[in-house]
């Protein structure tokens, strides 16, 4: 029986895969592949969330109006440029729906976030890849890019699977190299990691622009990831229209407050941030020392590379880290598949990771 077909190009579109989280019956899964956080959310965040379910009935207020003040306050902002959604996936979804169609193309570097060609490909648009230089975005390369088709340029900095960044001039270097009508796109979903002194989020870039928004996200560094909560700050031309495009009630009241206590909660923020330095430092000494190869990451994970050879692969080290419940994440889908990317983890999983690979190494 025939029935509805959807439009060309859907059914084309590679489904994006979240990390695998299961391992062997009874074995302690440590979930090391969707760059969690160790220390959960904020004590705060759950009782907040614990609190809005006594109006589950009831429809959350439409424009996130609390939400965004708070937001505003912590990063003195104005609340009228900010706009929240599901995650920050819905954010880059709208801005996909909003600014391309058919005919039009959206950039990104060669190992940049799925979800860029994944909106592109959704809006009818052409998703178009830059060479990167070290897993590093390349400026150059991506300007060389730009053709007179190009509508959107996606930027994760720092940069999900790789952990590498752009400074902020070569930021605002990329940025005067575009278009007036070319909207820059700053994902920021690791920004609160990153101790790097050239680095900058994007926040003074989005104020003085009229063609640069921000995205950040509450599912890294403040543990919201199930909640789905991310917030997008931008000129108000560009609010404006994806207002008239989101769903009325893109974000739910549980939501809502769990975020605004979270974010209110510096101290929980504080310890996050202790814990991912020394871990993160120690990860990629302890790798490193047993001979493989690890990218200087800002991020809370390290992309781990691994040699092309029968029985030292990426994959025949994720499925022998896999029977002893240490779960990483495939990257193959990014165009690396002789590396796993690895969240840092509580102390007693990353201690169990280095021992693991070490065994796999040497056995």
């Amino acid at each position: 029986m025939n029935g509805p077909v959807p439009r060309p190009g859907v059914l084309t579109i590679d489904a994006y895969v979240p990390g695998k989280s299961s391992a062997p019956e009874g074995v302690k899964v440590w979930k090391l592949s969707s760059n969690e956080t160790p220390l959960g959310a904020s004590p705060k965040a759950k009782a907040a969330y614990v609190a809005a379910g006594e109006k589950l009935a009831l429809y959350p207020e439409g424009s996130s109006k609390v939400l965004r003040a708070a937001i505003a306050s912590r990063y003195g902002l104005d609340p009228a440029r900010l706009l929240c959604g599901a995650g920050s996936d819905e954010l880059l979804s709208l801005l996909a729906y909003a600014y391309l169609g058919p005919g039009d193309e959206a950039l990104h570097s060669e190992h940049g976030f799925l979800v860029y060609k994944i909106v592109t490909l959704a809006a009818g648009a052409t998703p178009v890849a830059a060479p990167e230089t070290n897993y590093t975005a390349d400026v150059d390369a991506l300007l060389a890019k730009v053709t007179d088709k190009t509508k959107l340029v996606f930027l994760a900095n720092p940069n999900n699977p790789t952990g590498t960044y752009l400074p902020f001039d070569e930021v605002k270097r990329l940025h005067a190299g575009l278009r007036a009508d070319i909207l820059l796109v700053l994902d920021a979903a690791y920004a609160e990691y990153v101790r790097a002194n050239d680095y900058e989020s994007g926040l003074e870039l989005v104020a003085t622009s009229a063609n640069v928004v921000m995205c950040r996200t509450f599912s890294k560094i403040h543990g919201l990831a199930n909640l789905r909560l991310g917030w997008m700050v931008g000129p108000p031309a560009v609010i404006e229209a994806l207002n008239r495009i989101r769903g009325p009630f893109n974000v739910s009241g549980p939501a809502m407050a769990a975020g605004i206590a979270a974010i209110g909660d510096e101290a929980h923020v504080a310890a996050a941030i202790a814990h991912n330095d020394r871990w993160l430092a120690w990860l990629t000494q302890e790798l490193s020392a047993l001979g493989l190869t690890v990218t200087p990451s800002v991020g809370n994970f390290v992309m781990v590379s691994f040699p092309p050879e029968p029985g030292r692969s990426a994959g025949d080290a994720d499925a022998f880290l896999t029977q002893r419940g240490l779960v990483l994440r495939r990257i193959d889908a990014y165009g690396l598949p002789n590396a796993l990317r690895l969240t840092v983890g509580p102390e007693e999983a990353n201690q169990l990771v280095v021992k693991a690979l070490k065994e796999f190494l040497t056995r």
